[in-house]
């Protein structure tokens, strides 16, 4: 799966800050009760149904800290799982494998919830040509592995930060004078910058709408918090000039008909902060 952000540079950065913070100036419960050259095996039980995601980043977070692991992958990330599987065996070192253990445990368990949820929401929208996106609502320090986890679910991924696409949210539009100073003052900082990033407004009634179609050079209109009517009539006044987008108060309740009104995109911010971890834990095989 090849993702922008997703580089070994990225990911082993973030292993490294999160191996710094759990383990400090030592693992000192392991460091104090167990031998430095005893060898043992553990595996990855999965103890809940969903979608397994984080298998990858597992293995990198294990290879990282103690390149003599030998990790034993049984699970790829995607795949449908059950309570009572194995994800994957890790052997070598105990210590290596009980200072990593938290580190994978906490990634695993909020990638795969995220996962899960991302796909059952997929799920409900298959029959339409809406995709599903994720957001900026995510846990610091985290994203990274947050939005990986949404595309490995089945969603897809808004974009990654502040610097790689420009968002005039309701707040920007307000204190920039509306719609249309908003986006021709954007346009003007654009070129005047040489920066080539699409434009996506958000508008939270047809006259914004029409604005927003009005002003030009408008890569995706947000329809923020609309009922479905609406959205169907914002759809009709946009005309297929730029993409859409139905953001605001959507739920497994009401994605379906959100979907079925033609609309684009889906953003749901909870795929990242209303998930529910799936159950996994690391058990020493005796």
């Amino acid at each position: 799966m090849k993702i922008k952000y997703l580089t070994k540079k990225a990911i082993f950065k973030f292993i490294d800050s999160a191996l710094k913070e759990d383990i400090g100036d030592g693992d000192h419960s392991t460091l104090s009760s167990i031998p430095e050259d005893l060898e043992q095996e553990a595996r990855l039980l999965i103890k809940g149904d969903g979608v397994i995601a984080g298998i990858q980043l597992a293995e990198w977070i294990f290879k990282r800290f103690d390149p003599e692991l030998e990790v034993t992958v049984l699970k790829q990330d995607g795949d449908v799982v059950s309570e009572g599987e194995v994800g994957l065996t890790v052997k070598g070192k105990a210590r290596s494998i009980l200072s990593t253990e938290r580190l994978v445990l906490n990634c695993m368990q909020r990638m795969s919830g995220i996962a899960t949820y991302t796909r059952e929401l997929t799920d409900m929208i298959k029959h339409t040509h809406a995709q599903l996106l994720d957001t900026r609502k995510t846990a610091p320090n985290f994203r990274i592995c947050e939005k990986w986890a949404v595309k490995i679910g089945g969603g897809e991924n808004h974009r990654f930060g502040l610097y790689d696409m420009v968002m005039l949210k309701d707040n920007h539009v307000d204190y920039a004078g509306g719609i249309k100073a908003a986006v021709a003052s954007t346009k003007k900082y654009l070129a005047d910058n040489d920066k080539d990033l699409r434009i996506e407004v958000e508008t939270r009634n047809l006259d914004e709408v029409r604005d927003a179609i009005e002003v030009g050079g408008v890569d995706v209109i947000m329809l923020d918090n609309m009922l479905p009517s609406a959205m169907r009539e914002a759809i009709q006044i946009i005309g297929g000039k730029c993409k859409t987008e139905a953001s605001g108060g959507i739920t497994e309740k009401n994605i379906k008909e959100m979907a079925e009104t033609g609309v684009d995109y889906i953003s749901i911010g909870a795929l990242t902060h209303s998930y529910t971890s799936l159950d996994i834990s690391l058990k020493a095989v005796k």
